[in-house]
């Protein structure tokens, strides 16, 4: 069935929009993945004088404090992500410097940006109007192979790890790279249990398909995918098959969709396929959104045309994924400052109005919206952390390693 979108202009647009700005104030958006931090390592080298995030940023990031205000947006996990061609303790050190400059955001803005570990705390923060920020480390590279340095960065506020990037890891397979542990190994195993004793949540986007079975195997506490849609309504290995969708209801999980064109719209996989060799060919990595790469993305998309998602494109992989996990298993997952276009109608973090106005659209209740936005995921870190005490109480640190586990 085809759907209308928000973005076009009709006499109840207004009025559906102003419904949803209504339902955020009440039920304000939980926010899985947002990679303002390696924007700002990317851009300025943490110069947060050079990108003042309290200013509209407009045409430079699609993240700043006013713009979330406008987006209704009470709660935000902040990617503390590193490439995977950062590795050992480069990848640690980096990571480190991530997490830093979270901090710095959040004692720079207290007004408007709230530290949260626990689910209390983000409740917290919203009863003071400030937006609660976690923080989740996007790649099991980060932690260099090391249980300790896994309870290192929970200690630090990481509230998940995504188990791979882009690149398999020594114990987990990617989605995007060529089999060769066939899911997690055995310390990928141990890694999950770590997690889950630490009140760590498993995020299984970018993981393969055979991981995330092996990870909800592994774990005794809800996973997420901080921001992945329907692998069967967009055929791309970052999106979630239904068969593991499915297991979300007995796992208590969270499924966040991510507004990525080339992850929601098939024909923008295909182009993708072709900006990205152009950009490697001029000898950019494929991800690199800094202004030169940019510039040449840019005239390719003046020479091919680029498909153009909208807000009804996400709409459509969140009905699926409602469908098949069932409305107390999905969430959003913009995915924000990490990739270089962005549907019509979701530019930036403003835009969240315009996916629900499009729920609405879709007759989804503001009982389901509620659920999607702010409930499942605050649930889900404290289901993580009931866990977590649960796991404390009847076992010890693992010093396990790699060698012991995997050989």
């Amino acid at each position: 069935m085809e759907h209308s979108s928000t973005t076009d202009d009709g006499p109840g647009r207004d009025d559906r929009l102003a419904r949803a700005r209504e339902i955020l104030a009440a039920h304000p958006v939980v926010d899985g993945h947002n990679d303002l931090p390696w924007a700002l390592r990317a851009n300025v080298r943490y110069d947060l004088d050079r990108l003042d995030v309290a200013t509209d940023l407009t045409g430079r990031l699609h993240t700043d404090i006013p713009r979330l205000r406008a987006g209704g947006v009470g709660a935000q996990f902040w990617s503390v992500y590193v490439p995977s061609s950062l590795a050992g303790d480069g990848a640690v050190s980096a990571t480190l410097e991530q997490i830093d400059v979270v901090r710095q955001l959040l004692a720079r803005y207290p007004a408007d940006l709230a530290p949260a570990m626990t689910a209390d705390d983000m409740e917290a923060a919203r009863a003071q109007g400030r937006i609660a920020s976690l923080m989740g480390a996007e790649g099991g590279h980060s932690i260099d192979n090391s249980l300790g340095t896994l309870r290192s960065l929970a200690a630090l506020g990481v509230r998940y790890m995504t188990l791979t990037h882009n690149d398999n890891n020594d114990w987990a397979d990617s989605a995007t790279d060529e089999p060769r542990a066939g899911g997690l190994t055995a310390f990928g195993r141990e890694v999950v249990r770590e997690m889950n004793r630490c009140g760590m949540l498993v995020d299984l986007s970018h993981v393969a398909a055979t991981t995330m079975r092996d990870a909800l195997d592994a774990s005794a506490a809800p996973v997420v995918f901080s921001h992945s849609s329907a692998r069967a309504v967009c055929d791309h290995p970052r999106n979630v098959p239904d068969d593991v969708l499915e297991r979300l209801s007995a796992n208590g999980g969270v499924a966040m969709a991510t507004f990525v064109p080339k992850f929601v719209l098939q024909a923008a996989v295909d182009w993708t396929v072709a900006a990205d060799e152009n950009l490697r060919a001029h000898g950019f990595h494929h991800l690199d959104t800094t202004p030169a790469a940019m510039e040449l993305h840019a005239a390719f998309e003046q020479a091919h045309p680029r498909p153009i998602a909208t807000a009804a494109t996400v709409a459509d992989h969140l009905d699926h994924m409602r469908e098949v996990a069932g409305v107390d298993h999905v969430g959003i997952g913009g995915d924000y400052d990490g990739t270089a276009f962005t549907p019509a109608g979701l530019d930036d973090v403003a835009g969240y109005p315009n996916l629900i106005a499009e729920l609405l659209d879709r007759n989804w209740s503001e009982a389901d919206i509620a659920k999607l936005t702010w409930q499942n995921a605050v649930r889900v870190v404290r289901d993580a952390e009931a866990v977590a005490r649960e796991e404390q109480s009847r076992r010890a640190p693992s010093n396990a390693t790699i060698e012991e586990l995997d050989g």
